[in-house]
């Protein structure tokens, strides 16, 4: 049975660069080289009602502006699949979870950068799934954890985010020098209570965690819950392992957990 992830998907810059984190996105790809489908929510599609994707083909989204010409030459052509989303919206209807399917929406940068990396083929089926950061933690985790029989079909289920991603706080063209404290703090307090599957801590992280107003900016907190729904989807196993953590930018973490 194939886990759930967590896979920081960092600034859209990531897409052409070589580095560190790039090259074990690509060996992370190999490790789980021919799911049956990947179910991906995404912190840059923030919905009231949760979506899921009905879509023949993606089409690719360039949800940023501002950055180099090569990025807008990007093109990441997945296909999707009926008979998955049928499955998911049977999980929801099963759990009572409200939902609406989605027939048009292409990937957006938080998709398609961690997928052209893992799967560069785009020859494995993609559901896209949106975010709602109004839910609370317990909410967003019963949504996952509704899916959590699809993994038992072979389904990979990505959630991309960041556990730290303040765009107030980066420091853009620092490299190499030292990482924010508050930042390795607020990373440590996470990484305890995933590995110990402490919900009542992590449910209340903003109140709970080190710096999380720092981490976790209420305008931010889009990229941080999802790490809620792939913890969800492995709620028969309850267990999590860090992957990779480096960061970037002073703060920016890529952080990769991989439960169950």
């Amino acid at each position: 049975m194939v886990p759930s992830l967590f896979v920081a998907h960092g600034a859209p810059l990531l897409a052409i660069e070589n580095n560190e984190y790039t090259q074990f996105l690509e060996q992370l790809g190999t490790k789980w080289s021919n799911p049956k489908a990947i179910v991906l929510f995404s912190a840059h599609w923030e919905s009231r009602t949760q979506n899921v994707s009905k879509v023949d083909e993606f089409e690719t989204m360039y949800d940023f502006g501002g950055f180099p010409e090569a990025l807008y030459r990007i093109k990441y052509s997945a296909n999707g699949d009926t008979s998955v989303t049928k499955e998911i919206e049977e999980c929801f209807v099963s759990q009572g979870i409200p939902y609406s399917v989605d027939t048009k929406r292409g990937l957006d940068h938080g998709a398609w950068v961690v997928l052209r990396m893992m799967y560069p083929n785009a020859d494995i089926p993609v559901i896209s799934m949106s975010i709602n950061p109004n839910l609370t933690p317990m909410e967003q985790y019963h949504i996952g954890k509704s899916l959590l029989e699809l993994r038992k079909q072979d389904m990979l289920i990505i959630a991309s985010g960041g556990t730290v991603h303040n765009l107030g706080a980066v420091k853009m063209g620092s490299e190499g020098g030292t990482i924010d404290q508050w930042a390795l703090e607020f990373d440590a307090w996470l990484e305890d209570r995933l590995k110990n599957w402490n919900l009542d801590d992590l449910f209340n992280y903003q109140s709970l965690a080190p710096s999380a107003e720092l981490a976790v900016p209420s305008y931010g907190r889009e990229h941080f819950i999802p790490i809620f729904y792939a913890m969800g989807a492995a709620d028969d196993e309850k267990s999590a392992k860090l992957l990779h953590r480096s960061y970037r930018y002073g703060n920016l973490s890529h952080s990769v957990w991989q439960f169950g």
